[in-house]
C-alpha cells in the first residue's frame, strides 16, 4: 500500500516530498492588472508550508483577451515578473515542488472583462464567441509558451497546461465546440495538435529540469470521456509529461454517459500505461480515507482543493492523525481569514452553497 507521505519522483524537477498536490484554484486575489497581490501570496505561501508536495497557482491566464475571472493571477507580460519571482522563492524555500497553471478562457471570457468579444476555435453562439484567425491560434499557442518560459524565468519548478473545464486548450479537444475546418479541427487528431504541439514546444523551450503537467477534465464541456482516456493515454507515454491531473468532480462515481458505467470515472485511468508519467485526480477527496483509497484504485497523487482551503496544513494534518476530518460546513468567515483567505477570496467562497456561514 502506497503511503500518502512518501516521496514522489518526477521526470523533470525536484521530487514531491508527498503524495499531496495542491489544486489550481481560483481565488480572485489578484491586482485588476494580473500582478500578484500580498492576499495571494499569503494563500499560496501557507498551503506550501503546510505540507503540499506540490503547490501550484490559480489559472494564470496567458493573454489579456484570455482572462476568465476577477482578480486572475496574470503571466502574459513581464510586468508580472517581480511577484511571480517572489512567490516561487517562497514555496521553494519551503522544499514544495513550485508550479504555475497555465490558462486562456476562450469563449470563456467574460466580454466586460477582456473588453472585446471573447474568441473560441469557431464561433460559438451561447457564449457570444467568434471564431479565432490562424494567426490568433499562433499567438494563443505561442502565449503559452511564452508563459511557461516566464514562469522558469521567475523561478518555478514547472507548469501545468489548463485542458480541462471547457477552456481554450478544451474548446480545442472539443468535437462539440471545434467546428475548425482547417488543420486544428475535424478528427480527433487535428482537435489534440493544439495542445500536442504545445507539450512539444515547452519541453522545447524551458530546461531539462522544468517539470510539465497536464490538466484535462473527462466529461461536461464538450468532453468525450473515450477520447479523453485516448488522450491521456497518448500523453503518458509520450515521455514528455511528468504528471497528468485529471479534474473529475467525484473521483469514485460512475460516468455520465450510461455506455461506461462498467467502472468508476477514476477507473477509466488509471489502468493505462503511464511510462514515467504520474497519474493523480481531483473530485472530492476530502478525508484521508478518500486519498488513500485514491491512492490504493492507481493513482500516484491526490489533487487537493476543498479541503486545502479549509486546512492550509491539510496534509501536516492528516500525517500527524490519518483520521483527521476537516471543519464541518458551512464554516464561520473568520476561520477561513485564519487559514489565509483574503477578503476577494472569501467573497468568492460565498458564492459556493453553503460553503460559509451566513452572518446574522
Amino acid at each position: 500500500m502506497t503511503s500518502l507521505h512518501s516521496p514522489l519522483p518526477l521526470a523533470h524537477g525536484p521530487a514531491m516530498k508527498n503524495r499531496f498536490m495542491l489544486a489550481p484554484l481560483t481565488n480572485s486575489q489578484s491586482h485588476a492588472d494580473g500582478t500578484l497581490s500580498d492576499d495571494e501570496f499569503r494563500w499560496l505561501t501557507m498551503r506550501a508550508e503546510g505540507g503540499f508536495g506540490l503547490t501550484m497557482t490559480c489559472a494564470a491566464h496567458v493573454q489579456a483577451v484570455g482572462q476568465g475571472f476577477p482578480g486572475q493571477l496574470g503571466i502574459f507580460d513581464d510586468k508580472h515578473l517581480p511577484g511571480l519571482s517572489r512567490l516561487a522563492e517562497a514555496i521553494n524555500k519551503t522544499g514544495s515542488h513550485s508550479v504555475v497553471q497555465l490558462h486562456h478562457a476562450g469563449m470563456r471570457s467574460p466580454k466586460e472583462l477582456i473588453g472585446e468579444t471573447p474568441h473560441c476555435p469557431s464561433e460559438n453562439t451561447e457564449f457570444g464567441a467568434r471564431a479565432m484567425s490562424g494567426d490568433e491560434v499562433r499567438r494563443s499557442f505561442d502565449a503559452f509558451v511564452a508563459g511557461a518560459k516566464r514562469a522558469e524565468t521567475a523561478g518555478f519548478h514547472g507548469v501545468e497546461l489548463h485542458g480541462a473545464h471547457g477552456y481554450l486548450i478544451g474548446q480545442f479537444l472539443s468535437a462539440e465546440v471545434n467546428q475548425r475546418d482547417d488543420e486544428y479541427g475535424g478528427p480527433y487528431e487535428n482537435r489534440v495538435k493544439f495542445l500536442k504541439e504545445m507539450v512539444d514546444a515547452v519541453r522545447a523551450e524551458c530546461g531539462k529540469d522544468f517539470s510539465l503537467g497536464v490538466r484535462l477534465s473527462p466529461e461536461r464541456f464538450g468532453m468525450d470521456l473515450m477520447e479523453i482516456r485516448r488522450l491521456a493515454g497518448e500523453l503518458m507515454v509520450s515521455g514528455k509529461l511528468d504528471y497528468l491531473d485529471m479534474s473529475l468532480w467525484d473521483a469514485f462515481k460512475l460516468p455520465v454517459d450510461e455506455a461506461h458505467q462498467s467502472r468508476s470515472l477514476l477507473g477509466w485511468f488509471t489502468d493505462l500505461p503511464r511510462g514515467d508519467c504520474r497519474l493523480g485526480a481531483a473530485g472530492k477527496l476530502t478525508t484521508g480515507a478518500a486519498c488513500q483509497k485514491a491512492l490504493d484504485d492507481g493513482l500516484d497523487f491526490v489533487v487537493i482543493g476543498r479541503s486545502a482551503i479549509l486546512h492550509h496544513d491539510f496534509p501536516k494534518k492528516l500525517e500527524a492523525d490519518p483520521d483527521f476530518t476537516p471543519i464541518a460546513l458551512p464554516v464561520p468567515e473568520e476561520h477561513l481569514r485564519q487559514e489565509g483567505l483574503g477578503d476577494a477570496f472569501v467573497s468568492y467562497m460565498k458564492t459556493w452553497k453553503g460553503f460559509v456561514q451566513e452572518s446574522a
